[in-house]
């Protein structure tokens, strides 16, 4: 259930009320891909980084350990020992993106695995059965995501298909919900929005999957090869089409910048593996803009990463020290650098919704836009 608290023009400040707690919104969910954030962070980590919302991929747990494994073992809550809402993608993103050798069907998709090789199919009922094994909290529907530029005719005809896999993957998830070994019978589904950078496409597919009163709704296909400017353009078509009384997800995406964009337009949901993979790469999001810890300049910095965030790194350790760290090829720098950035996305989403709160998001949004942007 979702509940509106206030707007201001598009953007909406709300409540996510999940079975496994609510969900203040907008908020970043956190990429945990193979059940834990890459850089040695664990689900204990996040409740003091502010997390609220794990993410997990069906692709690839499904191919290690396997979700009949999670099944068997209690489900990822009880696996990862995350007890707050867990989202699992549907596994089509990975499918088109990882798969070299895919063929695509009416009934799903055959591709081989990125590990080893083995043939894998995956439909609607396959996506869903897998889901409902891993007892997520919100289920993605299985939908065909487009890589841009695509034609109008094949853009649409993937769209007729994602519409018609949605509605395999709702009655798919009824079934599960209903049977006897479900772990999750409170099980959410998400339903995604698809049209490439076609307005028409993306209005008309909104308004045919908002009548089939899901859970919640996401914004898939952007931010895979199109400009901002599209990306923008397609968000502010869409979310007037989207329920009022439903959470709005804008999948992959994105930059600080790309987050406050989207918020002005609407969206409640993010996730990204940018500010965890920029980390590893000693790349850090500050207050100020964003700093590469590589650079020589950081030898004798004693400074903490950013004098404005009181997360455990700032509070404890200097940008000498961490920038010694990657010099010296230790894998604290990794994990110290990922807890810094996840606090400083998990504290941006917290500073929106206070803005929000109090109706000064505008001139929040311009005194931040450009500034999160720029490098130092």
């Amino acid at each position: 259930m979702y509940r509106l608290i206030k707007s201001c023009g598009m953007a909406r400040r709300g409540e996510f009320v999940t079975p496994h707690g609510t969900v203040q919104t907008p908020a970043f969910m956190n990429v945990a891909t193979a059940g834990a954030i890459k850089g040695a962070v664990s689900a204990l980590d996040l409740k003091n980084l502010k997390c609220q919302v794990q993410l997990c991929n069906t692709y690839h747990l499904h191919l290690r350990p396997g979700d009949e494994v999670v099944h068997r073992l209690g489900g990822l809550h009880r696996f990862t020992r995350w007890d707050g809402p867990i989202l699992t993608d549907s596994g089509g993103f990975q499918v088109f993106s990882l798969a070299k050798l895919r063929n695509i069907t009416e009934e799903g998709v055959t591709f081989a695995s990125h590990i080893d090789g083995r043939k894998i199919f995956m439909g609607p009922e396959e996506s869903m059965k897998i889901q409902s094994n891993l007892a997520s909290t919100i289920a993605m529907a299985f939908d065909e995501c487009v890589q841009n530029p695509a034609s109008y005719e094949y853009a649409r005809a993937s769209c007729e298909r994602t519409i018609r896999w949605l509605k395999r993957s709702k009655n798919a998830m009824d079934r599960l919900k209903a049977a006897p070994d479900a772990i999750n019978p409170q099980q959410m589904l998400f339903g995604i929005n698809q049209g490439s950078t076609y307005e028409d496409l993306r209005i008309d597919c909104m308004k045919r999957i908002r009548d089939l009163d899901l859970d919640g709704y996401a914004i898939g296909g952007l931010a895979v090869g199109e400009s901002s400017k599209d990306m923008y353009r397609i968000i502010e078509a869409v979310t007037p089409e989207m329920p009022q009384d439903k959470p709005r997800y804008l999948m992959g995406v994105g930059t600080p910048e790309n987050i406050l964009e989207a918020v002005r337009r609407g969206v409640d949901l993010f996730d990204c593996v940018m500010p965890t993979r920029n980390a590893r790469h000693g790349h850090i999001f500050t207050w100020q803009g964003r700093l590469n810890l590589f650079n020589a300049k950081y030898e004798l910095d004693d400074a903490p990463l950013d004098s404005d965030c009181d997360c455990p790194v700032c509070q404890n350790f200097s940008r000498a020290y961490l920038h010694h760290l990657f010099k010296s090829g230790e894998m604290l720098a990794m994990r110290l650098s990922v807890m810094h950035n996840i606090y400083f996305y998990n504290s941006l989403l917290e500073k929106i919704r206070a803005s929000l709160q109090e109706g000064t998001f505008e001139p929040f949004y311009q005194n931040n836009v450009e500034v999160l942007n720029r490098r130092i």
